[in-house]
């Protein structure tokens, strides 16, 4: 199973040193990955809770963030070795064919390095911001991404769609990895998994436990069955947003949250359930509040990952 580890992006301190230090840090360590987070705004009067939190509060340091696109072009030139990828960029807020330009350019940048996770996105506030329909969300990612697959894959490339349209142009930026950087999908409603299934190369779950990711991944690669794709070549990449805690908590904690022997059981667990890859996103567990506090959490998830 190979690990990975969240970029800082948000709060007030954040910035290039940080951002450095923890990538070549991770890198030293031996992280297979380093990974960016899509967040716009921290409404004043949110529509909707955050899913992940138990008060359906948005974490403060999420006052400001650090665009992530930005942040993968910026830490491609300062890596070598680990790949760099988005968990998850909200599909539905760009314009594809902009879009394709910017993933393309990174992964030349990179050395054919990127991985592109997608989401839709869950904030009414967001949707109203950069003027796209929440209601469309599916049916727009799902175009926006058959486009962005043409457009790295074909030239020319021609696209006649709902929501976009290309006229037939020869586009020569192409990533530099072929076919293309390997595409991962937040999901979790049925027809979410059923798009994960025909037009993803795996999927990216978050803050579901063992037992759901199993059942829910076994649909998944049961209806890429189904689409003629190949099941076993499907991937699992599990974000697990830690929360490392002094003592022990309860039987209704969130995975990946409590004491470090909870946490080490839930690493063990995702390793048993076959996952491709495991995603430390460590940026608000307790005593996160500076870089170097931040890579003292990243060492001690190595170390727990390989006892």
């Amino acid at each position: 199973m190979r690990l990975g580890f969240n970029l800082p992006q948000f709060g007030q301190n954040v910035g290039p040193d940080g951002i450095v230090a923890v990538a070549r840090r991770a890198e030293e360590l031996g992280y297979d990955s380093l990974w960016v987070i899509e967040r716009l705004l921290y409404p004043v009067q949110p529509q909707a809770p955050y899913p992940v939190t138990a008060d359906g509060s948005l974490p403060l340091p999420y006052r400001r963030s650090l665009d992530p696109l930005a942040v993968l072009a910026y830490i491609a030139a300062q890596t070598s070795r680990a790949r760099i990828g988005s968990t998850v960029i909200n599909l539905p807020y760009y314009n594809p064919v902009l879009l394709a330009r910017h993933l393309a350019t990174i992964d030349v940048l990179s050395g054919g390095r990127l991985s592109v996770g997608f989401g839709l996105g869950w904030s009414p506030d967001e949707f109203e911001a950069v003027g796209v329909a929440m209601e469309d969300r599916g049916r727009r990612a799902e175009e926006a991404l058959r486009l962005i697959q043409a457009i790295w894959t074909e030239n020319p490339v021609e696209f006649e769609g709902r929501y976009f349209r290309l006229p037939k142009s020869y586009i020569d930026l192409k990533p530099a990895q072929k076919p293309r950087p390997p595409i991962y999908m937040a999901a979790y409603t049925q027809n979410a998994l059923r798009r994960v299934a025909r037009l993803a190369d795996g999927w990216n779950p978050s803050g579901l436990p063992v037992g759901a990711m199993e059942q829910m991944f076994g649909a998944i690669r049961q209806m890429a069955t189904e689409a003629g794709r190949d099941a076993d070549a499907m991937e699992l990449i599990v974000t697990a947003n830690v929360e490392i805690h002094p003592g022990s908590l309860g039987a209704e904690r969130m995975i990946f949250s409590g004491a470090p022997d909870q946490i080490e059981a839930d690493i063990a667990a995702t390793r048993q359930l076959g996952a491709t890859e495991l995603i430390f996103n460590a940026q608000f567990s307790p005593g996160a509040d500076s870089t170097d506090s931040l890579i003292a959490l990243m060492e001690q998830l190595w170390a727990m990952s390989h006892r």
